[in-house]
């Protein structure tokens, strides 16, 4: 015996929406969960979508929950989620001091920052800083 599918009935603005979300969507993220919502309002299971986006069968079933519960929005990665910086903008003008003393050598620009802020980071983390930092300001 087979289970009855559950299928999300959208109005035709919510639709629209979740297209445009899909099409449009800032993050892949974003653009996956609509995607997921307009599949479940086309009569596909959980696991049927699951296999055609690459997930689980549990994380459909959980933003087909928070959709229900938030709407659209709730298909949003909320703020604060992943790994926060080493280095902040706010660190900027120590770190920039830092390098132009020592332009040559940027590992000793690295221990005089690390003694400055008080916190440990690799050369690779301040190269990546300083490349966004540049872009920032530059444009």
């Amino acid at each position: 015996m087979s289970r009855k599918i559950k299928r999300i009935e959208l109005s035709p603005e919510s639709r629209e929406a979740l297209q445009r979300g899909y099409r449009l969507g800032e993050t892949a993220c974003y653009r996956c969960r609509s995607h997921m919502i307009l599949l479940k309002s086309d009569g596909y299971t959980s696991k049927e979508i699951g296999v055609i986006l690459g997930c689980s069968e549990v994380s459909v079933h959980n933003w087909v929950l928070r959709y229900k519960q938030f709407g659209i929005e709730g298909l949003k990665t909320k703020a604060g989620q992943g790994r926060k910086a080493k280095l902040a903008s706010e660190d900027f003008a120590i770190i920039k001091e830092a390098v132009q003393e020592e332009r040559q050598r940027l590992s000793q620009a690295k221990l005089m920052i690390e003694t400055a802020l008080g916190k440990q980071f690799s050369q690779r983390t301040l190269t990546r800083f300083l490349k966004v930092m540049t872009a920032v300001t530059s444009a």
